[in-house]
C-alpha cells in the first residue's frame, strides 16, 4: 500500500481565509497546475459557489445591511473542519494530500490535521492562524500583544457582530477611508487595480463563531505531521510578530518536528503579487 501511494500524484487542498472563497487561490492554483500538480481550492460552507449574499448588500443599503440576518452566523469551525475533511478523504483516495490554509483557514488546517493525520503528507500555514494552548482560538490569536500592530477593521464593520453573529464588511464600498484601510490590511504595496480585483472577490460575512472556535492540535496527531509556515513580513492582518509567536509555540510543543519556515519579507496578507514564489514553496512540499 505504501509503495502504491508513493507512486501516486499528490493533491494540494487549499483552504481560504476570512471573507473569502476558493477563488482566492486561483493565481497560485493555476501556477501549481501548470507545473503538473493536482489542486483543489475549497469553498467553505456558504462561501464561494454556495455564498450567501445579503439582499441589502446588492442594493448597497447600509442601514438594512446592519440588521439583515445571515445564515453564516450558524457556522462554526466544526462545519469548516468536517467539510474540508470530506474533501481530504476524497483526494486521499487518489494519492497523498498536502493541506494548505491561509489566514483563518489555518484554524481549519489544525482541526483537519488533528482529525485525519493519516491522510495528510504535509500541512502548510500561509500567514495563517496556528492556535496553541496559550492562544487556543483565532480570537485569542488576534488579541495577543504580538498582534498589536495589526489593523482591525472596526470602522468598516457593518452592524453589531454580536447581534448578527457575523463580522459583516462592505467590499463594494466607495468610501476612500474604507478603501485605504482595507488595502493596507490586505494588499499593502499592491497596484490599485490589483487591490480592487482582490476586493471584488471578497464576501460580506464571516462567522464570529468560527473565530471563537478552539483549534489546538494534539501533539500525538497534528503534531506528528510535517509542517511549513509561509511567513509574510508586511502582513497587517496577522502581524508578523504574531506569526513568529505561533511558530515558536508550535515548535516548543513538538521539538522533534519543527516548522519549516519560508520568509516573504515584502508580502502583505494576501501574499506576493507574483504567485510563482508561493508556488515554488508549495511545490517543494510534495514529490
Amino acid at each position: 500500500m505504501a509503495s502504491d501511494c508513493a507512486l501516486k500524484q499528490s493533491t494540494y487542498v487549499l483552504v481560504h481565509g476570512t471573507h473569502s472563497a476558493g477563488a482566492f487561490w486561483l493565481p497560485v492554483a493555476q501556477e501549481l497546475t501548470l507545473r503538473g500538480h493536482r489542486v483543489v481550492a475549497v469553498d467553505l460552507p456558504l462561501h464561494g459557489s454556495q455564498a450567501f449574499v445579503p439582499e441589502s448588500y446588492q442594493r448597497q443599503d447600509l442601514a438594512a445591511m446592519a440588521v439583515e440576518p445571515s445564515p453564516v452566523a450558524a457556522l462554526s469551525l466544526d462545519d469548516y473542519e468536517k467539510h474540508v475533511t470530506r474533501v481530504v478523504r476524497r483526494a486521499a483516495a487518489h494519492g497523498p494530500v498536502v493541506l494548505v490554509g491561509h489566514s483563518l483557514g489555518g484554524a481549519t488546517v489544525s482541526r483537519v490535521g488533528d482529525a485525519v493525520p493519516e491522510l495528510l503528507r504535509h500541512i502548510c500555514y500561509m500567514a495563517a492562524f496556528c492556535p496553541s494552548p496559550a492562544l487556543p482560538s483565532p480570537d485569542a490569536c488576534t488579541a495577543a500583544p504580538e498582534n498589536a500592530d495589526a489593523l482591525i477593521p472596526l470602522g468598516q464593520i457593518i452592524g453589531d457582530p454580536e447581534r448578527l453573529g457575523v463580522m459583516r464588511l462592505n467590499p463594494r464600498t466607495g468610501d476612500p477611508k474604507d478603501l485605504r484601510a482595507l488595502k493596507e490590511m490586505m494588499c499593502a504595496g499592491y497596484p490599485d487595480n490589483a487591490f480592487r480585483q482582490r476586493l471584488g472577490s471578497m464576501q460580506t460575512d464571516e462567522s464570529t463563531r468560527a473565530y471563537a472556535g478552539r483549534a489546538v492540535g494534539r501533539t500525538e496527531r497534528w503534531g506528528r505531521l510535517p509542517r511549513t509556515y509561509l511567513r509574510f513580513g508586511k502582513d497587517r492582518t496577522i502581524a508578523t510578530k504574531l506569526q513568529d509567536r505561533m511558530i515558536a509555540e508550535a515548535d516548543a510543543r513538538t521539538p522533534r518536528n519543527l516548522f519549516r519556515v519560508h520568509d516573504f519579507p515584502a508580502a502583505p496578507h494576501v501574499g506576493p503579487l507574483d504567485p510563482a514564489p508561493v508556488a515554488d514553496a508549495l511545490a517543494a512540499l510534495a514529490p
